[in-house]
């Protein structure tokens, strides 16, 4: 399988215990608390999450609720509408989404069962197009939401086309448990990502929420990196690898086809 490059919003990543001294990476270190599991955070849980004092966070807020990248509610703050925007105009996501979201509505038809489009970044993976019915169980994440890369299919399959160098920094930074099947030892960690690369898919049974299954397929752009991964997720009683994962690879491989024609 081919690799992914090592293109991280690495601007983002910093240490609670040392907080940036610049405006802007105060600003953006606030913003990437906000990690798509808990969507709305309090005054103090951002303060302890960035290690920035409250009144340093409380002047931030009221700057950034100011620009709408963050809007207050009543259990304290949460993303706002301007980062979307924003998002939704950057060329590269624009273009994977546009191509891949045709292919994602077929997979629904198909499958009847929750499709994402996720980019690895940073140790999570984000959710950039869903499609779901209004009968379909709900699953996370959302479109704009994170789970930590290791505890998803489509995270441990971009994770399994990395460097081993990337890999262990991430493996550095902590392995969070979600569920009770989470992998959380870095020995096992190692052992599926290598099983991931060699069937060239990857599986994810409980490990990001209890009761849910998905299969994941890499999406590459016309220089052989893998820009994403296309997934399908649902009841664990529903998931059937075997009879998803040809469908997946197919709809993957054309969205990479489409791709490279572009570039």
């Amino acid at each position: 399988m081919r690799r992914v490059a090592t293109t991280y919003d690495s601007v983002m990543a910093h240490d609670a215990a040392s907080p940036p001294k610049s405006v802007m990476a105060r600003g953006l270190g606030l913003l990437d608390a906000f990690d798509g599991v808990e969507t709305e955070l309090t005054l103090t849980e951002l303060a302890a999450r960035t290690g920035l004092s409250k009144p340093t966070v409380h002047r931030l807020l009221g700057q950034l609720v100011a620009w709408g990248g963050v809007e207050r509610v009543r259990s304290g703050y949460r993303l706002g509408a301007r980062l979307f925007q924003l998002g939704l105009q950057t060329p590269r996501h624009r273009a994977l989404r546009e191509t891949a979201l045709p292919y994602l509505e077929e997979l629904y038809e198909v499958t009847r069962e929750n499709v994402h489009l996720t980019v690895l970044s940073g140790h999570s993976v984000l959710c950039v197009e869903k499609v779901c019915g209004h009968r379909t169980m709900q699953i996370r994440p959302g479109i704009g939401s994170r789970l930590p890369a290791h505890s998803t299919a489509s995270g441990k399959l971009l994770l399994a086309l990395l460097s081993p160098e990337r890999v262990q920094q991430i493996i550095a930074g902590g392995l969070e448990r979600l569920t009770p099947r989470t992998i959380v030892a870095p020995r096992l960690l190692w052992e599926e990502l290598a099983r991931t690369r060699a069937r060239g898919y990857g599986l994810n049974r409980e490990e990001s929420q209890v009761g849910i299954a998905a299969v994941s397929a890499p999406v590459f752009d016309g220089s052989g990196t893998a820009l994403a991964a296309m997934s399908v997720a649902g009841s664990v009683h529903r998931v059937d690898a075997h009879r998803l994962v040809p469908q997946l690879l197919e709809a993957a491989r054309a969205v990479s086809e489409t791709l490279a024609r572009l570039v």
